[in-house]
């Protein structure tokens, strides 16, 4: 009895050792479970996670022939004597985004001098991109830029800024006094901003000759004028290219014209449009 009782403790320990390693696989198995639907969560969670919201579209995405942007009525009366009365257009690499077109004159009156004018117009266009921005921001950027270049013009005096109520989306005209050629000039630039485009617009003038320098209010009217209507083009053209005008001898017309034929000559609708019912077969006369 005494020999016995340590082995049979020894047999019991040996059997007990299957059991944990069973126990330990389980828990082995049951851990790496559990980090699998953790991770599987963590993969859905990553998946739907919000991205970022599209910029929005830019509202315009042509210019208008910057020579053309202004009437020509409104070029002779605030350049008279224009030297090319159709304007002189800037050079660009692509006029979609970028374009101008500028306009001067002398009008000599004789004994009472001369009065010379110069008129410039420029457009700027952005479009939307999702890592600078909409183009209206971008746009905005670049309105606030060209005002503060106009307020810094070399030479500039008496320079002053206010809101011009009425052009595009927001405006302002810029006004300053500037002697050059030994005459003072009076200037006044109009930026303005109508969606994704910026309109800068310059019109100045001088009295050469004992000619008086012409008033800043009158060359301020004369920049506003020429601004809204610049503006307006950009409109005008975005109008063009969604509602293009009818095309004349349309499918419908034709249509309608051969049906006006079939009723004109006491043909049904359906006899007109069948080429064989203009010519049916007489009956043959019955023999006696």
């Amino acid at each position: 009895m005494h020999r016995s009782a340590p082995r049979l403790s020894r047999i019991l320990a040996c059997a007990a050792v299957p059991v944990m390693l069973v126990a330990v696989g389980c828990s082995s198995d049951s851990d790496s479970d559990s980090k699998k639907n953790a991770g599987s969560s963590s993969s859905g969670t990553a998946s739907t996670k919000p991205s970022e919201p599209a910029v929005e579209a830019a509202r315009f995405d042509d210019l208008p022939d910057p020579c053309a942007s202004i009437a020509k009525k409104t070029i002779k009366d605030l350049v008279p004597e224009a030297k090319k009365k159709n304007g002189t257009a800037g050079q660009s690499n692509d006029l979609a985004a970028r374009s101008s077109c500028s306009w001067n004159g002398l009008d000599d009156k004789g004994v009472d001098g001369s009065q010379y004018r110069w008129l410039d117009v420029g457009f700027t266009r952005f479009d939307s991109d999702q890592s600078l921005g909409s183009g209206a921001k971008r746009a905005t950027a670049e309105y606030t830029k060209q005002v503060t270049k106009a307020k810094a013009s070399e030479g500039a005096e008496k320079i002053a800024a206010e809101p011009a109520a009425g052009i595009g989306e927001e405006a302002t005209v810029v006004t300053y006094g500037l002697s050059k050629t030994g005459e003072d000039f009076a200037y006044a630039t109009v930026v303005a901003r109508t969606g994704n485009v910026v309109v800068t617009l310059t019109y100045n003038g001088a009295g050469y000759a004992g000619a008086k320098t012409p008033s800043s209010t009158s060359i301020v009217k004369g920049a506003e004028k020429a601004a809204k209507e610049a503006v307006a083009a950009v409109a005008d053209t975005a109008d063009a290219k969604v509602t293009p005008p009818a095309k004349s001898g349309s499918d419908d017309g034709k249509k309608d014209t051969a049906k006006g034929k079939g009723s004109g000559s006491g043909g049904s609708d359906s006899d007109s449009d069948s080429p064989k019912s203009a010519s049916k077969p007489k009956p043959k006369a019955k023999s006696s």
